[in-house]
């Protein structure tokens, strides 16, 4: 795993990437399959960083990015058994929300050097973003390291961890996006 340094998120990652462009630049008379970078986002406040990280992957590697958004229904107990009739409601509006907001984000992503396409999915996100990988032939998954809550993730475990223990492709985590105000100070 690449380590972000404070002062600049993805300076390593441009570093490491910029020295095997060369490298990884098509040849004249060769035909190159274009690479493939799943970018799982759940519209939270990494997710900005998520797609920059992966914007720079891809720039670098000549690949297209898939942003995945997977709408999760809500986890229900039987002590809510009246209010499951909204459940529905709940996630038809949360669908044509999500997918309102990927239809932006390919258009204000998407150019001729940087093919990017959106796939929208509903359920559990770990198990989705795996097959999703496979059904893409995901050369690289981009993802935050954070998304729902502590207690959330204490209950029902990590996305990126699951996704980390059962990938067969390499996986770039992203931390949160640390702002000036809350830098540790240097002593």
């Amino acid at each position: 795993m690449i380590a972000a340094s404070r002062a600049s998120p993805f300076r390593k990652i441009r570093d490491v990437l910029a020295n095997s462009r060369a490298a990884t630049a098509p040849r004249p008379g060769y035909t190159v399959r274009m690479k493939t970078i799943l970018a799982p986002i759940d519209f939270s406040s990494g997710s900005d960083s998520v797609i920059a990280a992966a914007q720079l992957l891809a720039r670098a590697t000549f690949a297209r990015i898939v942003v995945l958004s997977i709408v999760q229904p809500p986890i229900v107990t039987s002590d809510y058994g009246p209010m499951l009739e909204n459940i529905g409601e709940i996630i038809a509006v949360s669908e044509k929300t999500v997918a309102r907001r990927l239809k932006q984000l390919v258009k204000r992503l998407a150019t001729p050097e940087l093919p990017v396409v959106s796939v929208q999915l509903t359920g559990s996100p770990a198990a989705l973003i795996l097959a999703q990988a496979k059904i893409e032939d995901a050369d690289y998954i981009v993802m935050g390291s954070h998304g729902h809550t502590a207690l959330y993730d204490l209950l029902v475990g990590s996305t990126t961890h699951q996704v980390l223990r059962r990938t067969s492709c390499p996986v770039l985590i992203v931390p949160p996006s640390i702002k000036k105000a809350e830098r540790p100070k240097k002593k």
